[in-house]
């Protein structure tokens, strides 16, 4: 990994850097844009589909819009949490884990978290492929290899680009939402479907599950998306900007999706695009709808993306201990990753929903651990006294491997075993509990209680204050001048 602290005498269209440190001079963008980007990343048809999920899995509406709410708050303040890292570490969020697991031992969340991101580019490139399939009258995996191109051009441009599209994803997306909850409004009871109460634990916490799982899922690499805002940008206002743009779009899409399966009479299983689509109506309408849907994936989709490329570099980095990435080598990368999760769009694309909740909800147990481990060092360990320059060095204050946060972090995966119920795995103590998932709440509080006791008692020493490059270099020119004056006069 190199830090170079070049001053850039202006912001290109297309990123220079990858998995450097973003000097001071470099930094730039508003507040605002964090809040357009996650939101036009949320209004979109996976989120929808999630949504429904809670009502095609045996849910009612209304109790289902009450755990996908408390849900998407959970895990929203997960996400957020790691959003605020961005701006003060101005580095990629799973670089940073190098303080917990070693500049080696960093790469095991990692390679989890790039089949995440594989997974889900794959499952958004399917419904994409519907979308685009449908509006250019062409098979559905000729629109899945449309989409993955826009993919790879827009991965390729980088930050700036990719934050645009928030932009006008986000106007898209709420004008078609609008649309189409008008429309919906207008074809359903909406009040009579609210009135069908039957509350059930079990379907109640799988809303809950799947709004946090969606959620906690973008905590490996939302600092990605804010490492350039200014140092000095509050904290705070950074979680809400991040936080309020992910919270709002992904309820307001999986609102959409309950009503829509609700009212489907098991049409919407297997039809998703289309029966959304066709609430809008057809001909022109449908169009612009489908067009919208596919746009609306281009945000979430290439975040993926723009993340596995930026895991992918971090992992070599580690183990280099230097990387600087051409244009061509990010193109080679992001080749590569697009390419991987299309062919398995491909494959996959006639067993997506029921393949889809599973596979999100196994995700937690590998990502729950990671965010409580993270944050509580970040919070309340270390309390943001990162030494970032120690972060490229194996022989440095993190070192290679560190036991304490890869054996918390093991633990968190482990003690979540009996407790998980998906089509991969379930686990023993499931059935006891009237089949009710409770492994992401195990695995958010008892890594963090673990974590906090021991590292308490044994982790290595701590920066009395944040530690950047710039600060590093500009402290050796003034030991070198220091030097240079002393010698003078002798």
């Amino acid at each position: 990994m190199a830090f170079n602290t070049e001053r850039a005498g202006s912001t290109p269209l297309i990123e220079r850097r990858s998995i450097d440190y973003i000097p001071e001079a470099e930094r730039h963008g508003r507040l605002f844009s964090q809040f357009t980007l996650w939101m036009g990343a949320n209004l979109q048809i996976t989120a929808i589909v999630t949504g429904a999920l809670a009502v095609v899995l045996g849910g009612d509406v209304f109790w289902s819009l009450i755990g996908l709410l408390i849900g998407q708050l959970l895990g929203g303040g997960v996400m957020a949490l790691h959003a605020a890292q961005g701006p003060k570490l101005g580095l990629p969020q799973m670089i940073s884990s190098r303080v917990q697991f070693g500049v080696y031992g960093a790469a095991i969340p990692i390679v989890l978290v790039c089949l995440m991101y594989l997974g889900f580019t794959a499952t958004g490139t399917v419904l994409s492929g519907q979308a685009l399939g449908q509006l250019f009258g062409v098979s559905d995996s000729v629109g899945i290899l449309i989409f993955a191109s826009v993919i790879v051009l827009v991965t390729v441009l980088g930050y700036r680009v990719i934050h645009w599209i928030g932009r006008v994803a986000s106007v898209i997306g709420v004008i078609a939402f609008v649309f189409l909850f008008w429309r919906l409004m207008s074809q359903t009871d909406v009040g009579a479907l609210l009135q069908i109460r039957h509350f059930s634990w079990s379907s109640f916490l799988l809303a809950v599950s799947l709004a946090a799982s969606w959620q906690i899922a973008f905590g490996p690499y939302v600092a990605d998306y804010s490492r350039y805002l200014p140092s000095a940008t509050s904290s705070v206002k950074t979680f809400f900007a991040a936080g309020a743009g992910s919270v709002i779009g992904a309820q307001v899409a999986m609102i959409l999706g309950v009503f829509a399966a609700a009212s489907a009479n098991g049409q919407f299983a297997g039809h998703e695009v289309a029966y959304i689509v066709g609430l809008g109506g057809t001909g022109a309408t449908a169009a612009l709808l489908y067009f919208s849907i596919a746009f609306g994936k281009v945000t979430i989709s290439t975040l993926n993306s723009y993340g596995s490329f930026m895991c992918i570099a971090t992992i070599i980095s580690g183990f280099k201990g230097h990387l600087t990435v051409t244009r061509m080598q990010r193109l080679v990368f992001v080749l590569f990753i697009v390419g991987a999760a299309t062919l398995i769009a491909l494959l996959g694309q006639h067993s997506f929903l029921g393949a889809f909740k599973s596979f999100i909800l196994f995700l937690l147990a590998f990502f729950t651990p990671w965010s409580a481990i993270n944050l509580v060092d970040y919070y309340c360990i270390t309390r943001e006294r990162y030494d970032v320059p120690a972060l490229a060095d194996p022989n440095g204050r993190y070192g290679r491997w560190n036991l304490l946060g890869i054996s918390v972090y093991v633990f968190g995966v482990l003690v979540q075993l009996p407790f998980i119920s998906t089509k991969f795995y379930t686990g023993p103590l499931v059935a006891a509990l009237g089949d009710v998932d409770i492994s992401w709440i195990i695995g958010l509080v008892l890594p963090a209680a673990v974590y906090y006791f021991c590292a308490n008692k044994w982790h290595s020493a701590v920066p009395d204050r944040l530690i950047l490059p710039v600060e590093q270099n500009s402290t050796l020119q003034a030991k070198t001048s220091g030097a240079g004056r002393a010698a003078a006069q002798a």
